[in-house]
C-alpha cells in the first residue's frame, strides 16, 4: 500500500479541510401556526405539513 512520501503542510491540510465546518440549519415560519420549523418537515407544534394534519399533537 503507498504511503506519502512527505507530511502534507499545515496550509495544505487547512485547505483541504474548509468544507468541513458545520452549517447552520435552515428555519422556516409554519404556515399553520406561525412557529419556527426546519422546511419539509412536520411541524413539531401543530403536527401540520402542507397544509393537512399528519401528526397528532396533544394540546397543552
Amino acid at each position: 500500500m503507498p504511503n506519502p512520501k512527505r507530511r502534507h503542510s499545515k496550509s495544505r491540510t487547512s485547505k483541504r479541510r474548509t468544507h468541513d465546518a458545520l452549517h447552520p440549519v435552515p428555519v422556516g415560519v409554519c404556515p399553520q401556526c406561525q412557529e419556527a420549523k426546519v422546511p419539509h418537515q412536520v411541524c413539531s407544534n401543530c403536527g401540520y405539513y402542507k397544509g393537512r394534519q399528519v401528526k397528532a399533537v396533544e394540546e397543552t
